[in-house]
């Protein structure tokens, strides 16, 4: 079992940056991929960007790609997701997941955090 845990959200003014950690328990760290998402309201849940295990490949939602980055310290068993430029439409509840694979599709990923809170105010 995974447990993992999200924080570094917050209220931010259009064009500032916030960084999102997600900290893991367990010694497997290593043997995941990680991603993450994010849910506006009413909206379904969507991908955001996606990291493999050992960090050699990397995936971005097009929205987002030149302002977010992911990046995973292994040693500290956490994900990171720096959030640079923000946009009112980057206002959601952020979710991070561990799967098998890289993948941008919720299925595969088989651990979730609670989420935490993005509002990015014009």
């Amino acid at each position: 079992q995974v447990q993992m845990v999200e924080s570094g959200g917050g209220l931010v003014q259009a064009g500032g940056s916030l960084r999102l950690s997600c900290a893991t328990s367990g010694r497997t760290f290593k043997s995941y991929a990680m991603g993450w998402f994010r849910q506006a309201p009413g909206n379904e849940r969507e991908f955001v960007a996606a990291i493999s295990r050992g960090g050699l490949s990397i995936t971005y939602e097009d929205s987002v790609k030149g302002r977010f980055t992911i990046s995973r310290g292994d040693a500290k068993n956490t994900v990171y997701l720096q959030m640079n430029s923000l946009k009112p439409e980057d206002t959601a509840v952020y979710y991070c997941a561990a799967g098998a694979s890289s993948s941008r599709y919720q299925s595969d990923y088989d651990y979730w955090g609670q989420g935490t809170q993005v509002t990015v105010s014009s």
